[in-house]
């Protein structure tokens, strides 16, 4: 580069002078037309005096535009103010070297598309950023007689740097308006920088957490487990992400989601950056949503308990299945492991226990057990909801005894684990009529849901009570009634003997319309009647009433079968509806001989049941009932020795699930099963009959059973 000033050189033989000037030559021309950096001279009047052609591309003129030119005619005024300052301060000595850093905008090509521009700048226009170093040149006297400049183009990579920069910016504003605690670890998985943030939420200090300590503040339930899951993510160099509770600088615990990343370098973890995400707000809104489910499905549940219970209550018929059904819905809707019901008595004094029975049986008065009794004014929990007429809860046996002012004793003291109780008032018309208890062998808390629930099923079971008093009131009045009109005992005879039963029908109060009768004529002879008027009630009652003395009329007036039962088809037409249906089977017989005649008014054929041989049911004309056109015929009937004949209703036979003639045959298939004892013993065989019978069937109709056998003649 030709400076305009003399430089000393060394002195060289001329061989050597000739080579170095060959070397400098190509060195220059290399510098000015081929390098990637610019390359410039500025004398001491700051004028370029040479320039190569990178210099020239890099500024987008041409290189003649620099030569003779000052910075400021270069340059805009903006960036030719520090330029200039940088090569006066180099010429001036202030400084060896100097650096500066030229944004220089470039006119696109015009045949080129136009150049994205820089944020913010406008016009078809780029920027080149140019990185400049400000060096003096000197003379052989060591003098500055200019300055060298070279110039870099860094604009790409200032931009990578750049995007980097607002990256990092971006991601810490992310962080910092986010919930999260952004950490690193060393490669063991010590804490390597301090986190600030995680501090800022523990409350630890610095040293605490550098230490290790961040396990500290995580919950004792959870601790053990995250620093294993953490140990071997670190061992296995894989990602670590689990979720746990941190105590807060308040003392408070807090939820937080983890996730940290291993960071690689040629294949060797250098670091770990993990960032903790507060999800606190999510899990409280998990558990309410879990609470608020778990309490819809509860009252759902007990919506559909409290319904079941209406209809099984619905079923019961007695106070002891009510009691049941309470029974079954306390330990299947609120887990109670005993509960009881107990009813007034009128005086209002005594409450008196009740022994639950399943639902569709219904004991006879006399095989009733005797029920326990507590008076109202005992300190009980019955006793207290009966008289406050409020439930009544205890929670646990300290309440019991806070309340009571002492423990459950007598009737329920074989229940010694019991430690919870509910007693619950049943009311009939805003008055008590007795009390419903549960009670639990742990201590058991009683929300207001299941209260609402509780206090709707001592409703429920207060009407089911009422009703199913009613029931055994008028169940046991028309049993009573229903029996009165039965013989009270039959005849005691030398040479036949006779049985008979009479089962109402479980389900039905009403007084119902079977009857029989046994009666000696004035001959000696044996007159006997089954029967059965159809329906219930009173008007059954009243037939039945009417054809049992109007036969017992006829027979002493004529006692021939045909005969009497053409004088009820007279008395049938004269004074009962056409509506009414009644089947008689009447039968006259001597009971020296067991021979006699028999007329059957649509009545179900009797039964004959003999030792030794097939049973069978008679094939004697039915007739037709009562009342029906008929004209009534009369066969030889006889009882042979040994043997045994069986009258019934239909109710035996006949069912919902069975009818007529597969319950003949099953009658007969029975009678072939029975035993020799039975089959010589009437009051064992009708048992055997009725219970076989009515095994497996619910029996929804009375039955009545009358058998005449003649014992063997002694020898």
């Amino acid at each position: 580069m030709n400076t305009g000033t003399s430089v000393p050189r060394p002195r060289m033989s001329g061989v050597e002078g000739q080579q170095m000037n060959v070397s400098d030559a190509a060195l220059y021309a290399t510098l000015m037309n081929e390098a990637p950096a610019g390359f410039a001279f500025f004398d001491a009047g700051l004028r370029c005096r040479r320039a190569n052609d990178a210099l020239a591309g890099l500024l987008g003129v041409e290189p003649e535009a620099l030569t003779e030119r000052r910075l400021g005619e270069i340059l805009p005024d903006a960036l030719s103010g520090p330029a200039e300052t940088a090569l006066a301060d180099v010429l001036g000595g202030e400084s060896a070297l100097a650096e500066t850093e030229l944004v220089v905008p470039v006119p696109a090509p015009a045949e080129a598309a136009p150049l994205v521009p820089r944020q913010g700048r406008p016009g078809p226009v780029d920027e080149r950023i140019l990185s400049c170093t400000w060096m003096p040149a000197r003379d052989a006297d060591g003098g500055t007689v200019g300055v060298v400049l070279t110039a870099f183009d860094v604009t790409d990579r200032r931009r990578a740097e750049d995007v980097i920069r607002r990256k990092e910016q971006r991601y810490r504003s992310l962080v910092e308006a986010s919930a999260q605690v952004v950490w690193v670890s060393a490669p063991d998985g010590t804490a390597l920088d301090d986190a600030p943030d995680w501090r800022n939420v523990t409350g630890q200090t610095t040293a605490d957490y550098a230490e290790g300590g961040w396990l500290a503040v995580v919950h004792p339930e959870e601790r053990a487990r995250v620093e294993a899951r953490w140990r071997a993510c670190v061992a296995e160099e894989s990602v670590f992400e689990t979720a746990y509770r941190i105590r807060t600088k308040t003392g408070a615990y807090r939820h937080f989601d983890v996730r940290a990343v291993p960071i690689r370098r040629a294949g060797a973890v250098v670091e770990w950056v993990g960032a903790n995400t507060d999800v606190t707000g999510q899990r409280e809104a998990e558990e309410m949503r879990g609470r608020l489910t778990e309490q819809l499905s509860a009252a759902a549940l007990r919506t559909a308990r409290l319904q079941q219970a209406t209809s099984m209550l619905a079923e019961a018929l007695t106070v002891s299945q009510v009691v049941q059904v309470i029974t079954e819905v306390g330990r299947s809707a609120i887990g109670a492991d005993y509960s009881a019901v107990a009813l007034l008595d009128d005086d209002k004094l005594e409450l008196s226990v009740v022994e639950p029975s399943p639902v569709g049986e219904t004991p006879p008065p006399e095989t009733r057990p005797s029920r326990e009794t507590i008076s109202v004014s005992d300190q009980t929990v019955m006793s207290v909801a009966v008289r406050e007429s409020r439930p009544f809860l205890a929670e646990h046996p300290n309440a019991l005894r806070l309340l009571l002012g002492t423990d459950e004793a007598g009737l329920f003291s074989k229940h010694t684990e019991e430690r919870a109780w509910v007693g619950l008032p049943l009311l009939a018309a805003g008055a008590p009529i007795g009390a419903l208890r549960f009670s639990f062998t742990r201590p058991r808390e009683i929300t207001d849901e299941e209260r609402v629930f509780l206090e709707a099923l001592a409703g429920q079971c207060a009407l089911a009570v009422e009703r199913a008093l009613l029931f055994e009131r008028e169940h046991d009045t028309a049993e009573q009634l229903q029996r009165s009109l039965l013989p009270s005992d039959l005849p005691q005879l030398p040479g036949m003997v006779l049985a008979a039963r009479y089962n109402p029908a479980t389900r039905d109060v009403q007084v119902g319309g079977d009857w029989y009768d046994v009666f000696r004529l004035p001959d000696d002879r044996l007159a006997v009647a089954v029967g059965d008027v159809m329906g219930k009630g009173v008007l059954a009652a009243a037939g039945m009433g009417r054809v049992r003395n109007a036969l017992r009329a006829l027979a002493l007036n004529d006692s021939r079968p045909a005969a009497v039962l053409s004088g009820l088809d007279r008395l049938f037409a004269a004074t009962e509806t056409e509506e009414q249906f009644t089947t008689v089977a009447y039968v006259v017989i001597d009971p020296e001989t067991g021979k006699g005649a028999f007329s059957n008014a649509g009545h179900p054929p009797p039964l004959v049941v003999a030792p030794g041989e097939p049973s069978r049911v008679s094939d004697l004309e039915a007739g037709t009932p009562l009342g029906w056109p008929s004209q009534r015929q009369q066969t030889s009937f006889s009882v042979e020795t040994g043997n045994t004949v069986v009258f019934y209703s239909d109710g035996l036979v006949e069912n919902r699930r069975r009818g007529v003639d597969a319950g003949l045959e099953e009658l007969v298939s029975v009678a072939d099963d029975a035993p020799p004892e039975v089959v010589g013993d009437p009051e064992r065989l009708v048992d055997f009959l009725v219970d076989r019978m009515l095994a497996g069937y619910e029996q929804a109709d009375d039955v009545t059973v009358l058998a005449l056998h003649v014992p063997p003649r002694p020898a």
